[in-house]
């Protein structure tokens, strides 16, 4: 098991907090700085918070002998991306109260407000309180948000999915009651010892733990990215079991070979959710028993894996849930994206996707975007579901309520938006970068729109303005907007420039590789030009781009393991 010398810092304030209250009341206390004091920007993160600054203000403030401009980014704990009609007018108006003002989708299914001020940090949460939300654990080192398939219409049996992430996400979450004595009701705090915890004990886990569901055929959720992977086994229409996968996560460290992005590998088949929560739970706490305490950047389940060997780590996980995992049942994914637009469930209920952007909702001249949510939100007719791809989902419309929200959808010009975006675009993914996060090294979700305008006239050159291609671009090589996993990956290595990689498949089950390195946008854009032209001339019947660049061009064809 994992050495007890020569642990990180972080170990030593994770076991010293007494259950993650640490000093954080003091902290928010002291009225001479927007920030908080070292210790506690990792324990904030268990709470789903993280300390950050705006970057574009630095040198500015710098010049004025002014602290950096200190702010928290909040982001909300909802197994399987679901609000009710009234939780979205309430997160409406607390974006506008406390943050700035924008609603941000995630590609973890869930939202996250930025630009919060320490001093607005309490009453915010108390605010989600009051619409029966919370932040608990959706960062830290826990498991993270669990995700499952996202659009109730992929399948009859997608209730039963949804439930199953909820389970998971309770059963998961730390027994510490410290969110509620720091944040809902501090005044009722008394000092006591840390709340006995079996899961994560005193130490939580090395790093963070992510876990997806899927239901075949669509793999909107990016299953296998997850530390925890669960597929959906579907037979003669009856759900009979998952297949449980671990071990992916595709953050790196740009010149450090001993990280590397990594697909989650196939343990094997349960035939029962009483199973499927057991070996959750005891893939957990190998993890939490093997992992590597010392370095936090090879600290994820996928190198415990890749360390004990995956037989290895299986029979750990089968000793500990006292059964063994039966062969992997056979499964198809035939798409990863979302279903736009309207499609009707087999209960007769309907669902609108709305494309978002990099699942920034504000309001911008001409497209009043999040006021028109808002107002269809008021109608009292809709739940509100988000994607792993940052869309949201206008659900559980009954016909008799469709047109009204059809004509909303029009008059706010959603409905346009969406049915009018490129192809390219509506399969695009950024994750934040700049100007918020610290780990960026250059622009995400600010500079893909505009890239993809500039590879737009490229693509139709060569008759591909149709083409499901999928795009994804992160700031830094962390891995948050999943860009190994793509067609066409985009990674920061300094302001304006990017690691091309190439070669992934659109199902989500091959990673991409490096093609080319240091590009700026008019190299980026004279390389994808080159391997269209290459692609439309030499691909085979229904070959996809990633299939072709992989078969062709990729030197290492793929770093899946």
């Amino acid at each position: 098991m994992t050495q007890k010398n020569n642990l990180s810092p972080v170990e030593r304030i994770k076991t010293e907090s007494n259950g993650l209250r640490g000093t954080l009341k003091e902290s928010l206390l002291d009225d001479f700085t927007g920030a908080i004091r070292e210790d506690d920007q990792n324990l904030i993160k268990f709470h789903g918070m993280y300390q950050q600054d705006d970057r574009d203000r630095r040198e500015e403030r710098i010049g004025k002998k002014l602290e950096w401009l200190y702010s928290f980014m909040i982001r909300l704990r909802l197994p399987g991306g679901f609000l009710t009609a009234d939780q979205w007018i309430g997160l409406n108006d607390i974006a506008g109260k406390h943050s700035t003002g924008v609603i941000k989708v995630t590609t973890r299914q869930t939202i996250q407000l930025h630009g919060i001020l320490k001093s607005h940090i309490k009453p915010t949460i108390q605010q989600f309180n009051l619409q029966h939300l919370d932040s608990i654990a959706a960062c830290g080192d826990v498991n993270r948000n669990v995700t499952c398939t996202s659009n109730p219409s992929e399948s009859p049996l997608h209730q039963k999915v949804y439930e199953l992430a909820g389970k998971i996400s309770e059963m998961c979450l730390p027994k510490t009651k410290a969110y509620y004595d720091l944040w809902i009701d501090d005044e009722l705090a008394i000092e006591r010892k840390a709340e006995e915890d079996p899961l994560y004990q005193d130490r939580y886990l090395p790093r963070k733990l992510k876990i997806g569901i899927a239901v075949p055929p669509n793999n909107d959720v990016d299953v296998f990215i997850n530390d925890i992977a669960l597929i959906a086994v579907i037979e003669n229409d009856q759900l009979v079991g998952y297949n449980i996968a671990a071990g992916g996560g595709l953050g790196a460290t740009h010149g450090n070979e001993a990280t590397y992005a990594r697909l989650a590998s196939l343990l094997g088949f349960v035939d029962s959710e009483e199973k499927v929560l057991k070996a959750v739970y005891e893939i957990i706490t190998v993890q939490r028993d093997f992992g590597n305490r010392s370095d936090r950047k090879l600290s994820r389940l996928k190198y415990t894996i890749d360390k004990l060997g995956i037989e290895g780590y299986r029979k750990e996980v089968e000793k500990r849930t006292g059964f063994q995992f039966e062969p992997a049942r056979e499964f198809i994914f035939t798409q990863r994206k979302d279903r736009y637009g309207w499609v009707q469930n087999h209960e007769g209920k309907w669902f609108y996707t709305v494309f978002v952007e990099h699942g920034r909702i504000l309001d911008i001249e001409g497209y009043p975007l999040k006021t028109g949510l808002l107002k269809i939100a008021e109608t009292g007719k809709v739940n509100f579901r988000f994607t792993c791809n940052q869309n949201l989902i206008l659900s559980d419309i009954t016909e008799n309520d469709k047109a009204e929200i059809k004509k909303l959808l029009t008059e706010y010009g959603i409905a346009d938006y969406t049915e009018n975006a490129g192809a390219m675009r509506k399969n695009s993914v950024a994750c934040v970068a700049l100007n918020t996060c610290s780990l960026a090294l250059a622009e995400a979700q600010r500079y893909l729109p505009d890239l993809v305008t500039k590879i737009e006239p490229i693509l139709e050159k060569y008759g591909l303005q149709n083409d499901d291609i999928t795009i994804r671009m992160t700031g830094c090589p962390n891995g948050c907007g999943r860009s190994p996993n793509a067609e066409i990956g985009l990674i920061g290595t300094a302001y304006g420039k990017y690691n091309l990689h190439i070669g992934g498949d659109r199902l989500g089950m091959r990673l991409n590789a490096k093609y080319k390195e240091n590009l700026t946008e008019d190299e980026i854009l004279e390389n994808l030009d080159e391997l269209f032209k290459i692609y439309v001339e030499g691909k085979l019947p229904d070959e996809t781009f990633g299939d072709f660049t992989h078969r062709y061009l990729t030197p290492e064809k793929s770093f899946s393991k």
